[in-house]
């Protein structure tokens, strides 16, 4: 979902165009009915028989209204949305993620949802992942499908450091515990650190400013919390040069790591593999930080506000993201959904025993504390990118934190002036 972000500079151009387009859909009338085209990404044909049974219940109980259900791949329907816009011949509905709906929105190209739903449809969606799609209290988009990491324990190894598995570390705080202890106890690292920004927000500090205006993250509080993951480097006790998605694969795979945050797609790779550690893997619920949140990665629906038939646009999206929908499709799709009531269903608390079914059970146990890691500003990407480079360059060459920072600042600062 990043490959959206190669197009957010784009938006501001079009948006300007925006303003002196018609308000038309292609073909807005089919057969006297009014026509929502319906934009979901690489989603066909896997899950045609649930969607073609979706569209079917919706126009058999709005016998006014057409859905036209197109589907495109990641690159292509960035073009296609941006292109359609501009040339007035928005979609109805569409599913993108949190952060290009967001940038979106910021330039008033989305219906603002907050005031087309009732307060009954708005809290049927887990509170921070809904809050992830507000900027400046328009609702941006309608949360739908989900996934949450959670963390993975070599059981062998962490009961070899003398730990207990069945009450595993709660907190990034008690990670950093356990991780010591096991490094002490096996010499194996404890767990793998991510050196990205979103490790700032998790520790309850900002990137930016309110008003998104400048940078927020060079100060004490963020400079400390970096010396403490430098230093557990320098301890052993998280490896600092496994960025890479398939070392971290080799790493756990030969138990030279007892620990890692991972999502459900990482247990393939590891029954795979290393077979005879998939065996001796668990699932518990991800550590959280001082913020208390865990970042979920979430696929939204949208309403574009140049669309014809608005309010049959937003009907279909409430539809297609309502509890009982997003119940079907996670059991079709195995993801999580964004609808409180949803993840009270069985299903996500059956635990078959192996460790999918762990995996599915605490993921989902998980939502309450759920939010999206978005910034909310045109340029996310280049903001991110520099903090990323410049963590990353503490984290593995020893560079000096406050320089770093400062350069960071100094980057982020002239990015938002563009």
């Amino acid at each position: 979902m990043k490959r959206f972000l190669s197009l957010f500079l784009s938006v501001t151009l079009i948006i300007g165009v925006l303003a002196a387009c018609s308000s038309k859909e292609t073909g807005s009338k089919e057969g006297g009915k009014s026509k929502v085209e319906f934009w979901t990404i690489s989603l066909q044909p896997t899950f045609n028989d649930y969607f073609n049974d979706l569209i079917a219940k919706y126009e058999e109980k709005n016998p006014k209204v057409k859905i036209v259900w197109k589907d495109y791949p990641y690159d292509a329907i960035q073009n296609k949305l941006l292109t359609s816009i501009a040339s007035g011949e928005a979609p109805g509905v569409v599913n993108l993620n949190t952060e290009f709906a967001n940038q979106m929105g910021t330039k008033d190209a989305l219906v603002d949802l907050n005031k087309e739903l009732t307060q009954e449809q708005k809290d049927a969606y887990f509170k921070g992942i809904y809050a992830s799609t507000e900027i400046d209290g328009k609702a941006n988009a309608l949360p739908w499908y989900t996934g949450l990491p959670v963390l993975f324990i070599n059981k062998e190894l962490v009961e070899k450091a003398g730990l207990d598995p069945n009450n595993p570390p709660k907190t990034k705080e008690e990670l950093n515990q356990w991780g010591k202890t096991i490094k002490e106890k096996t010499g194996a690292y404890g767990y793998v650190f991510t050196m990205e920004a979103r490790s700032i927000l998790e520790e309850g500090n900002k990137l930016l400013t309110d008003d998104y205006s400048k940078a927020a993250f060079n100060n004490d509080d963020v400079k400390a919390s970096i010396k403490e993951n430098v230093q557990l480097m320098k301890d052993g006790v998280i490896p600092k040069d496994i960025l890479d998605y398939d070392k971290q694969i080799q790493f756990f795979g030969s138990e030279q790591v007892a620990m890692i945050l991972s999502s459900s797609p990482f247990i393939n790779k590891i029954k795979s593999a290393s077979p005879d550690v998939y065996k001796k893997m668990i699932a518990v619920p991800s550590p959280v930080g001082k913020a208390d949140i865990r970042f979920s990665n979430t696929m939204n629906v949208v309403v574009p506000a140049k669309t014809k038939h608005k309010k049959e646009a937003v009907d279909f999206a409430a539809y297609v993201t309502n509890a009982e929908n997003q119940l079907a499709f996670s059991k079709a799709a195995s993801t999580l959904p964004s609808t409180v009531d949803s993840a009270k269903d069985a299903f996500f608390s059956k635990n078959d025993g192996t460790l999918e079914g762990q995996a599915l059970t605490v993921s989902a146990a998980s939502l309450d504390k759920a939010t999206d890691f978005y910034l909310g500003i045109a340029n996310a990407s280049d903001v991110n990118g520099s903090i990323n480079k410049h963590l990353q360059n503490i984290y593995l060459n020893n560079a000096d934190i406050d320089k770093e920072l400062s350069a960071a600042e100094k980057e982020v600062n002239d990015i938002l002036k563009k």
